[in-house]
């Protein structure tokens, strides 16, 4: 990351996609989505299934643009090279060593090979691989996969960190022990991290904030300040204060998917 890491702006997204059919309107994903990252805050993002959470991280990446409202990075315009993007699955080479898959990133900015690999190398102890440099995905877990993709991710350099479900394919176990340890990995950094997730109990354990998106056409209809303190131990999921936060985003959360559910309904009933 930069030494003094960006502001993150997101500033009134909306985002119209075409619909498949002749005569058939553009169906409208984003409608006014606004929120903020402070240099160095964990920011979780919820919200319905389908309601545009990966459409805001597409063009938080600069791989998209929206139809009006502009994301900034500090003063510029929010581009590919301001944030490291970690999708749902870990799209780990098989044909690539551990070592070289992490290192890949680093190369496709232009690095030397032997450059990208000993900057990746550095950062093996840290992410509990040392050993494995030379091991095949295949060799690996799917907690030490995930680990694999996030210092592929991380070791980019850049000012923000975008983690699309990261965890969402793990067992409940290991889903678990990964939120402790990204945990204890991010409290070392202080990364800028936004992260999106269908699990309000992983939210709440693991952020500074949650931004709440309604169903679509998305906006936030919600934002949750999460003072507990830290480091976060398992214990603290059953204490009233966490659970109370808990509940607030699961009310919330069902209201807008009983919308989006009427909305589908409504869709299908329509000619």
């Amino acid at each position: 990351m930069t030494d003094i890491p960006s502001r993150l702006v997101v500033d009134c997204l909306t985002k119209s996609f075409p619909q498949p059919g002749r005569g058939r309107p553009d169906r409208q994903v984003l409608d006014g989505v606004s929120f903020t990252a402070e240099p160095g805050e964990f920011v979780a993002v919820i919200g319905p299934s389908g309601c545009g959470k990966s459409t805001v991280f597409t063009m938080l990446a600069g791989l998209d643009t929206p139809d009006s409202g502009s994301v900034r990075v500090g003063d510029d315009p929010a581009t590919a090279g301001h944030c490291a993007y970690m999708p749902q699955k870990d799209l780990l080479f098989p044909w690539r060593s551990v070592l070289d898959n992490t290192a890949l990133g680093l190369e496709v900015q232009g690095l030397s090979k032997q450059e990208a690999r000993q900057r990746a190398r550095e950062l093996f102890p840290t992410f509990g691989l040392s050993g494995f440099e030379d091991a095949r995905p295949s060799q690996l877990s799917g907690g030490m996969r995930q680990r694999a993709a996030l210092l592929r991710t991380v070791v980019q350099n850049r000012d923000l960190l975008l983690l699309d479900e990261p965890f969402g394919a793990l067992d409940s176990l290991t889903r678990t022990e990964m939120q402790s340890w990204l945990q204890s990995v991010w409290q070392r950094y202080r990364w800028t991290a936004l992260m999106i997730t269908h699990d309000i109990r992983e939210a709440v354990f693991l952020s500074d904030r949650v931004i709440v998106l309604s169903a679509r056409p998305a906006t936030v209809v919600r934002e949750v300040r999460v003072d507990l303190p830290r480091p976060r131990e398992l214990s603290l999921v059953t204490a009233p204060e966490f659970v109370a936060l808990e509940q607030e985003l699961l009310e919330v959360l069902h209201e807008e998917s009983r919308r989006a559910l009427a909305e589908q309904d409504t869709e299908h009933r329509r000619p």
